[in-house]
């Protein structure tokens, strides 16, 4: 079932019938995010949304990091030698591309969250939809650490999990919390042992997987776009998204299955 593709910073793997695992792969500088990364990043989830076999992606840090956010001895680089040219603050304008990307994607994108998720790491793991965690992760939005605030969505994903004033303490504090803590406030779905973190995230992902893609599809957008949107607009939304499946097979299939009772068998391909 595994077919590996190497990028310079990241790898992809299809581990199970539509679900491929993206792994970060910068373990010796913490999987920290460098232009390269970001480019890399871009492809590989432009390359598996155009790969209809693909379903729902799992997304994790090669070694004990998930994401430490910007490399930061790159950074200092950058802020010495080309930032004074150039005006642009450091991966800006590559790093956005990356979470507008996992939020419009049609895939269902799971953070495997194996270690340390800091800055933009964290923002990374909250762009995606679900959330698992290993005993052994760490959380904290750092910037304030930096002199920065949260520069890559973390002031927009951040109150929308966890509530405007635990969002604020830990926006403002730059505090680090661990993985019970981070259960407790509703920042991930999960925990698990270390040795089963992939397994869990996998098999969530194969669980979505075999569902309607339609539906799937639907039901991130609409997700997504309630958060932004009230809720008249919200149930318009699903009136039209219900109007466009009840017409396919989908549907009907899963209607029948539920009376007959018996397993639904929706159709695996993308037409």
């Amino acid at each position: 079932m595994s077919e590996r593709v190497d990028y310079e910073t990241l790898f992809t793997e299809h581990v199970a019938d539509g679900v491929v695992l993206v792994t970060l792969n910068r373990p010796d500088s913490a999987n920290g995010v460098v232009p390269e990364l970001a480019r890399d990043m871009v492809q590989a989830l432009t390359a598996l949304e155009e790969d209809l076999s693909v379903r729902a992606l799992v997304l994790t840090g090669a070694g004990r990091q998930f994401c430490a956010g910007a490399d930061l001895k790159e950074m200092n680089r950058y802020l010495a030698e080309e930032m004074p040219r150039t005006g642009e603050p450091y991966n800006a304008r590559v790093i956005f591309p990356v979470i507008e990307r996992i939020v419009a994607s049609r895939l269902p994108v799971i953070a495997a969250v194996n270690g340390g998720a800091a800055a933009g790491g964290f923002d990374l793991a909250l762009a995606c939809d679900i959330r698992v965690a290993s005993t052994a992760a760490k959380f904290g939005e750092t910037y304030i650490r930096l002199g920065l605030p949260p520069g890559n969505g973390g002031t927009w994903f951040l109150p929308r999990l966890v509530g405007p004033g635990l969002a604020a303490e830990l926006a403002l504090t730059g505090d680090v919390i661990d993985a019970a803590r981070a259960l407790q406030i509703g920042l991930v779905n999960r925990v698990v042992e270390p040795e089963a973190l992939i397994d869990d995230a996998v098999g969530t992902a194969s669980r979505i997987a075999a569902w309607s893609w339609r539906a799937v599809e639907m039901t991130k957008m609409s997700l997504r776009s309630a958060w932004q949107v009230d809720l008249a607009s919200s149930l318009a939304t699903n009136y039209w998204a219900a109007v466009g499946l009840q017409a396919g097979p989908d549907v009907k299939e899963g209607v029948a299955a539920f009376v007959e009772k018996r397993p639904a068998e929706f159709n695996r391909q993308n037409p």
